[in-house]
């Protein structure tokens, strides 16, 4: 069965949003709805995903839906030289929390230094 228009809209689709210093305003885009990019004064003004999928469907384009963090265990294993397993395992009994707690905040701090 072909989805409408409302089936679209009610996915959670990932929304990324950057504040653009140079123009003012913000900057969307949804990354699982290709070229669905736009700009404007406030989030609400710059989003375009209704438009992006009125067109895309207009056009007959395929539409992916949006990813699923079901896919994702939230575990992987990983092997690391002993002295830097005890280096963590040193910082994380300083800080007061586990070592998997201290490799999580290091991961999430670090992301977000590098993001996509």
């Amino acid at each position: 069965m072909m989805k409408t228009l409302n089936d679209y809209l009610e996915m959670p689709y990932r929304m990324e949003i950057v504040e653009d210093r140079d123009e003012g305003g913000f900057i969307v885009s949804y990354p699982d709805l290709p070229g669905c990019i736009t700009s404007g004064e406030t989030i609400d003004a710059a989003d375009a995903k209704k438009a992006w999928l009125e067109a895309a469907l207009e056009e007959g384009m395929p539409i992916q839906e949006p990813d699923s963090l079901e896919d994702y265990s939230g575990q992987f294993k990983l092997r690391l030289p002993r002295s830097l397993h005890r280096s963590l395992a040193e910082h994380s009994k300083r800080e007061g929390v586990s070592m998997n707690q201290y490799c999580v905040y290091l991961l999430s701090r670090n992301d977000m230094v590098f993001p996509k």
